[in-house]
């Protein structure tokens, strides 16, 4: 076993951990599920069958990832921010057949208390704010707030906020990373 769980944990049978991950007090995987390497789990995690997990993913206290959800590298989950997998839940209506499927890019952030609609996939190193409701997709650095979510800017890497218009056709470089981005039609890139 290349991972360290607390005694808490239930890591059912079946389940893949890749080295270096951590689990922490009262987490509870299933046995589908798929976590890469040097992943921590916080306290009272809980993982279903059918999820994937990337490296290097942090995942805080008391979130669910609930089937139909993929987690890239490099993702930070925010404590207690929601994943849903059925668009109308009812409790009398069983809708198992019915999971829209959600993606969460490499580098995304999803910050703490946020909610993510099932359906949606989140981009690259895109930034969900803190208690923002997210019901589309979100594109590639950019940062959302709110309920219901909107851009309000475009993130770096590094999580910096970039000096870019949402629109129009612009470039800049961040000042912690050097990296330099452009956007153009709504669309920010990383330049090489």
């Amino acid at each position: 076993m290349g991972y360290t769980a607390h005694p808490s944990a239930i890591v059912d049978e079946g389940a893949q951990i890749g080295d270096g991950s951590r689990i922490w007090h009262f987490v509870h995987i299933s046995p589908g599920a798929r976590i890469g390497e040097r992943c921590s789990l916080g306290q009272n995690v809980y993982v279903g069958n059918d999820v994937t997990i990337g490296s290097n993913v942090k995942i805080q206290n008391n979130v669910s990832v609930y089937d139909a959800v993929t987690l890239e590298d490099d993702v930070f989950c925010g404590p207690s921010m929601v994943f849903t997998n059925v668009y109308n839940p009812r409790s009398a209506v069983t809708r198992k057949d019915e999971y829209r499927r959600t993606l969460v890019r490499r580098g995304a952030t999803l910050g703490a208390n946020c909610t993510i609609v099932c359906g949606t996939t989140i981009g690259e190193y895109a930034f969900i704010g803190a208690g923002a409701v997210v019901n589309r997709d979100v594109p590639a650095f950019a940062l959302v707030v709110g309920v219901t979510a909107r851009q309000v800017g475009w993130m770096s890497r590094f999580g910096e906020r970039l000096d870019l218009p949402l629109n129009g056709d612009a470039e800049t470089t961040c000042p912690h990373s050097g990296d330099r981005y452009h956007i153009e039609n709504g669309v920010c890139r990383l330049l090489a």
